[in-house]
């Protein structure tokens, strides 16, 4: 199974010390959108989607005004999930699959350009993009994003062990090398999404943690203003600390079998050669 590692949108806040600790006048840090094309061999496999095409022309209107300066969200048609998947030779048909770790705009706004593919979800996270429990669940998905109607498979968080991690889910109609991990907190139905390569597993993590050093089993460090950043977009108080922790402890106990990766942190796809 071969796995490529794509940049589905790049961010450039404005005060880079929220993200590399360094700041100072002019300094922007950089952050990436970080997808997974999957060949499992007569069809591919999107794990999440960037931002879509249509932050490219309208990304005030895609995106929200707000979101794309307090980001730096900086668009073009060659980061777009659908122009990757051609520039490998595929047409975006053969996406017949896409799994998401959650619903967010960053995760899931490309998934207008795959209107024929199967969307696989928690269930959860469904729910609270159809039945919204407050106006931070209603704020935080854009309906726009799905108005052309995805066809989603859900799933409920229940299943089996995997690395110590329960409630895992094989996926309908797709090979059991592919697998929903629950991390929810950053949002309620938040999923990783893992691979298995051949090579070994990888663990898309999404947004469960930002920075490469909350996973360091032996010094974990973040930046205080990620670490300020990721409780305030978080959805169930307090959950990210148990996600850190037990991914924590896969990489202390299993890093040799799963490389585990988030979504924004640029410092893994540098390292993705590593991965596939």
């Amino acid at each position: 199974m071969k796995v490529h590692h794509l940049n589905c949108g790049t961010m450039r806040p404005p005060g880079g010390r929220l993200v590399d600790g360094r700041g100072g006048f002019g300094h922007r840090a950089e952050l990436v959108c970080h997808c997974l094309l999957v060949e499992t061999g007569d069809q591919l496999v999107l794990i999440e989607t960037g931002v879509g095409s249509p932050a490219v022309d309208r990304a005030d209107e895609w995106l929200g005004a707000k979101f794309v300066r307090m980001v730096g969200m900086r668009t073009s048609v060659e980061e777009t999930a659908a122009e990757q998947v051609r520039a490998l030779g595929y047409r975006v048909e053969d996406v017949r699959h896409i799994v998401l770790t959650h619903l967010d705009l960053d995760h899931a706004g490309g998934l207008v350009d795959f209107p024929h593919a199967t969307v696989h979800v928690y269930a959860e996270e469904l729910r609270a993009l159809q039945e919204p429990r407050d106006a931070k669940e209603r704020w935080r998905y854009k309906q726009l994003h799905f108005a052309h109607g995805p066809q989603w498979s859900s799933y409920p968080d229940t299943g089996e062990k995997w690395f110590g991690f329960d409630a895992v889910r094989q996926l309908k109609d797709l090979p059991p090398e592919i697998l929903l991990v629950p991390l929810g907190g950053h949002t309620r139905g938040h999923a990783g999404v893992a691979v298995d390569t051949g090579d070994g597993w990888i663990l898309h993590a999404g947004d469960s943690f930002f920075h490469h050093g909350q996973i360091d089993p032996v010094r974990p460090h973040t930046t205080p203003g990620l670490a300020w950043f990721e409780s305030r977009v978080e959805t169930v108080k307090g959950a990210r600390h148990g996600n850190h922790q037990r991914l924590r402890d896969l990489v202390r106990d299993h890093g040799d079998q799963v490389t585990v990766l988030s979504a924004h942190d640029p410092y893994f796809l540098r390292h993705a050669s590593r991965a596939s």
